[in-house]
């Protein structure tokens, strides 16, 4: 029988040396066994879990620091905990190896947990976590970036970058890149008129945990200072589920209507920064699903792709100033996705 050869890790083996070093401090009992795999994710981070002899558990993850930025999650994790915000509490970190213990939240993701009798609640307790992040103060120790033009344009580019150009062979002629700018600078301006709070800029279902006593947040080391209907589009208008759009906007008016940052903003107004702002992450996603399929090799996003694209086609034709863009979609773009032997047609509910 011929037995595959182990492939080499060095570098999960210094992290399980050290991880096997701090639990005798911070449990004060040695490691029980080796790291178990969790995941990993569409970084270049990986998620471990380890057990000590007294069956108490710690999420371990290797961040290799010249691609993760450790030092923004450590601030703002620390940040957010002490302002409310349910966050892991870190026990120990080696910013220059990229080496971090945290509290272990589990495995309910908030995604393992909806349907349609559990999804008013938990989305209450979404809303809940997020109106506090939205009020917390400026992390001391960690200043966050500005959302501003430049990173809104760097986004908005993954997509004729990787979805027009890389997957579905299109040049664009001058007058498709004038119909690509002009949208992207209709979503710069909406972007920009919003007030602009804490982002966590991947507020979704896989990245709230279910816990015995609430919902705990995870993925945050992005965090941003940015327009105040992000995050709350990411949850409502999320890349792995979605829900009748009549829903979608009640639940948006009841964020507002609780909200310091909405209370003096019409309907009209807010379902407009809304779905201009989901427009502006639906059109990254494109980008970054398609890259992480061509570049890396990930084709777990390909299932995700057409509601993403669903969710773009369905804004853009509610609105006249985007009528262009949206016959250009149906008569260019979704002809040629067709044709890949992965797409599947997705309907969002009305």
């Amino acid at each position: 029988m011929d037995l595959k050869p182990e492939i080499s890790d060095p570098r999960r083996d210094a992290l399980n040396d050290w991880c096997a070093e701090k639990l005798n401090s911070v449990a004060g009992c040695p490691m029980k066994t080796g790291l178990e795999t969790v995941s990993g994710d569409a970084s270049f981070r990986r998620y471990f879990r380890a057990h000590t002899q007294n069956e108490k558990s710690f999420i371990v993850v290797d961040a290799p620091p010249e691609y993760e930025n450790c030092q923004s999650f450590v601030e703002i994790a620390k940040s957010w905990r002490m302002q409310g915000v349910h966050t892991p509490e870190i026990h120990s970190v080696d910013l220059n190896r990229g080496y971090m213990l945290l509290e272990d939240f589990g495995d309910s993701l908030l995604y393992s947990g909806l349907n349609q009798s559990s999804v008013h609640n938990l989305y209450d307790s979404a809303f809940d976590a997020l109106h506090t992040l939205q009020n917390t103060s400026l992390p001391s120790g960690y200043s966050l970036p500005l959302f501003d033009e430049a990173r809104l344009r760097r986004e908005m580019n993954l997509f004729p970058e990787w979805m027009l150009e890389k997957l579905l062979q299109i040049q664009l002629s001058e007058d498709e890149k004038k119909l690509v700018e002009g949208l992207f600078a209709l979503l710069v301006k909406s972007a920009q008129e919003q007030p602009q709070v804490p982002v966590h800029l991947d507020y979704h279902s896989r990245n709230i945990m279910m816990l015995p006593d609430g919902l705990g947040l995870i993925d945050f080391q992005d965090a941003v200072l940015g327009p105040v209907t992000y995050d709350p589009v990411s949850l409502l208008r999320d890349c792995y589920i979605d829900w009748p759009q009549r829903e979608v906007y009640q639940w948006l008016d009841q964020f507002a209507k609780r909200s310091t940052h909405l209370s003096n903003i019409s309907v009209q107004d807010l379902h407009r920064w809304f779905d201009l702002m989901g427009t502006q992450r639906h059109i990254k996603v494109l980008g970054v699903f398609v890259r992480l399929w061509l570049r890396d090799g990930k084709e777990g996003y390909l299932k995700d792709i057409p509601r993403v694209y669903a969710y773009l086609c369905w804004v853009c034709k509610k609105y006249d100033e985007l009528g262009e863009f949206s016959r250009w979609m149906r008569e260019e773009l979704t002809p040629r996705l067709k044709k890949q032997d992965w797409w599947q047609d997705h309907h969002l509910q009305s």
